[in-house]
């Protein structure tokens, strides 16, 4: 790649180094053409049509939110800074109503008004929320862009989205000239997204002296944020805060799970009207935790109100999600009235405001992404929270009126035992999908990117290793052809490489629906009532080599019966997970023919039709291998990390190698997704990370030694 092409930062000085002169679009500050504030106005400028009465009632509730009195400030604010750092707590209305103001004061004449989310499930139901607010239709004036899914038109001004997707955008419009205000919200959650954006649009700023930054968070360390802007601004807005009353336990918990539930009982049983939120750590734990406190309320009888209890987590569909927002179960009979129960991620910590909650129980934890660069596994780990978090959590119980939180832990281990605040993703995560953005964005000096907190050089190592193992950068870390091609799908590298391999192997119709079921929530469902039925159902999908190829029956199978609800029903497979992948698959088939990659398959009556689908996977995964080691179990391959099969796979245990594309820690280390592959397949399309000079002792080496003899006549290929 030439000198020429490449995107060096600039700090805004010329050769002399005095700073340079630039004009800005918003030298006056807002337009004069902005549309009409909506109080007292009477026509939308938007439809041109009368509000509505629905619209008229939301606007009272607007008019409450403490934001909303801040509205003169904030204006000022942007109209005599490029940036601002808002801290705005919990419950005062920031992500509704300051990307709002921006459309009034006219900055959407100049150009979109963008609000990232790093939730994708924040970003679709604001979006809802705030095109009810304006009275348009979502999709028009007001949209939202996650992974998979757009629903912004040409009308669109004011776009919710995730971090992702406008680091995304960012790749094929580097100056991120379609926007005029970009709006970082909840970025205390520092997502890797977030991190990298915050570096990149200083840099733009640089260069573009109209664009407006607004960096919005409840929990801010406002100081930081003010630095790394150079003095931005700060403006605080306070939120609707009663009284919280906290309860630690005397002793230890030893098991929070049990201990939740029993808490919930205790607060129907015994306290006042109001909702109850409970913070647990992901899906499954909150689905078994839903159907039980739906089983022990229904035993208490009709002595006490009826009780709707309400999952929420970021893969539940949009409409479940909704659910959350329902009126409670009214009084019968003379009796108390009911309550809803909320079983919750860590997104109700602020991504969603819940009105009505009034009782918090916070177990203390959450999962939360971990890296381990020496030996390249990444897992969610069940981890304590931080001190933050649980002040965070407290505080959602007092939105309408005084409340109490439940900590289920010792108020010691709160002061002693709790990090102060979490710690950035991008600290804690594998950053080769991160690389290669930043390389397409022509930013080579990764070292001196202004990161906020710049990670470990091992982990940018080791993200730089992986890319150039898999041809995506070449050895001096310039991007290559397959490189700037894997780049433009959004999936990690190991899959658009394997993609990208599939064309080669006449299999990217079948690789294509692979990618896109390991794109998607969990497709096998397993209830507790009915476990042996569900694995019976999905031994008839099973494929004798392993998990992918299983997963590509059950598409094939989806597809033949027309996505029949019933079908997935009697078959223990998630109907809403099928539809996404349906969805992912088309999205991606997209990019491929906007590529140029062809859309082939191997005849099914060749030998070679399951064989060349399990090549382009070693084309992706070949990192991730496990072999069978004489002692009966398995070795990851180089790391050497002793590993089991995961009991949901359909391979049987007799498979020399394997391929894998999960690493699970839970009680012990796990491989999961796996499929059978051949040796001779790895010295074939890998010997440049195959090589016996850089490999421990083990039965794998010993293996590959033969398996190198064999193919080259006695010689070993590099």
């Amino acid at each position: 790649m030439s000198s020429n092409k490449k995107r060096r930062l600039d700090l805004g000085t010329d050769r002399h180094g005095q700073r340079k002169q630039r004009v800005s679009k918003f030298t006056d500050g807002p337009s004069a053409n902005a549309p009409a504030f909506p109080e007292g106005a009477q026509i939308n400028p938007f439809t041109h049509q009368a509000y509505s009465q629905r619209y008229q009632k939301i606007l009272e509730k607007r008019k409450t939110l403490p934001v909303y009195a801040q509205r003169d400030e904030f204006k000022k604010h942007l109209k005599e800074s490029n940036t601002l750092v808002l801290v705005g707590e919990t419950g005062s209305g920031k992500t509704t109503q300051i990307p709002q103001f921006c459309v009034y004061d006219g900055y959407s004449s100049k150009g979109l008004v963008a609000c990232t989310q790093p939730r994708r499930v924040a970003a679709m139901s604001v979006a809802k929320r705030v095109s009810e607010e304006m009275d348009v239709k979502l999709g028009a004036e007001v949209g939202y862009t996650i992974r998979f899914e757009d629903t912004t038109s040409n009308k669109t001004i004011l776009k919710y989205m995730t971090d992702g997707m406008l680091l995304r955008e960012a790749m094929t419009d580097p100056n991120l000239t379609r926007y005029a205000v970009i709006i970082l919200d909840e970025a205390h959650e520092r997502t890797i997204s977030t991190d990298v954006l915050l570096g990149l649009l200083k840099e733009i700023m640089v260069r573009r002296d109209d664009l407006k930054i607004v960096v919005m968070s409840a929990t801010l360390d406002s100081g930081k944020f003010t630095e790394y802007f150079r003095g931005a601004p700060l403006m605080k807005v306070p939120g609707r805060m009663h009284p919280v009353e906290i309860f630690y336990t005397p002793e230890p918990e030893r098991d929070y799970l049990e201990a939740a539930l029993r808490t919930v009982l205790q607060i129907h049983m015994c306290e006042d009207d109001g909702d109850v939120l409970l913070f647990l750590t992901g899906e499954a734990e909150i689905e078994d935790a839903c159907r039980s406190i739906k089983n022990e309320c229904m035993k208490l009888g009709d002595d006490y109100g009826e009780v709707h209890v309400y999952p929420l987590y970021s893969s539940l569909p949009p409409k479940m999600q909704q659910k959350i927002f329902e009126p409670v179960p009214p009084a019968k009979h003379g009796r108390r009235p009911g309550r809803k129960v909320i079983v919750s991620t860590n997104i109700a910590e602020t991504s969603l405001t819940i009105d009505g909650v009034v009782y918090v129980i916070d177990p203390g934890f959450s999962k939360q992404k971990v890296y381990n660069p020496r030996i390249r596994v990444e897992s969610l780990l069940v981890t304590p929270i931080s001190r933050a978090s649980a002040q965070q959590r407290a505080g959602r119980a007092g939105r309408t009126k005084p409340g109490k939180a439940f900590r289920l832990y010792t108020e010691n281990a709160f002061k002693s035992d709790l990090i102060e605040q979490t710690y950035p993703e991008i600290l804690r995560s594998n950053l080769s999908s991160v690389v290669l953005h930043l390389k397409k964005l022509g930013i080579d000096d990764l070292v001196h990117f202004d990161f906020m907190d710049p990670p470990a050089p091992e982990t940018l190592m080791r993200a730089l290793e992986l890319l150039n193992y898999l041809g995506a950068l070449d050895d001096e870390g310039d991007m290559t052809k397959d490189g700037r091609i894997m780049s433009e799908f959004p999936l990690d590298p190991q899959l658009s490489r394997t993609l990208l391999a599939s064309v080669k192997h006449k299999c990217s119709n079948e690789v294509l629906s692979i990618v896109a079921m390991l794109s998607v929530p969990r497709i096998f469902l397993r209830p507790p009532d009915a476990r042996k039925e569900a694995d019976e159902a999905k031994d008839r999908f099973a494929h004798d080599d392993g998990d992918h190829l299983t997963l590509l029956n059950v598409y094939h199978a989806f597809k033949q019966n027309e996505g029949s609800p019933d079908w997935c029903y009697e078959n223990f497979l998630s109907e809403r997970s099928l539809k996404s992948c349906d969805n992912v698959r088309s999205q991606l088939s997209r990019i491929m023919n906007r590529l140029h990659l062809d859309m082939t398959s191997t005849e099914f009556s060749s030998k070679d039709y399951y064989n060349n689908i399990r090549k382009a996977l070693v084309s992706g995964f070949f990192m991730q291998v496990g072999h069978l080691e004489r002692s009966g179990h398995y070795l990851t391959v180089k790391d050497n990390q002793v590993v089991s099969l995961h009991p949901s796979t359909c391979l049987d245990k007799g498979a020399t190698w394997v391929l894998y594309d999960e690493f699970v820690l839970t009680t012990k280390n796990y491989i999961r997704t796996l499929t059978r592959i051949k040796g001779e397949w790895l010295v074939e399309m890998a010997s440049h990370y195959y090589d016996l000079d850089t490999f421990p002792e083990c039965a794998a080496k010993d293996n590959l030694r033969r398996l190198y003899q064999r193919s080259s006549g006695g010689g070993r290929r590099r």
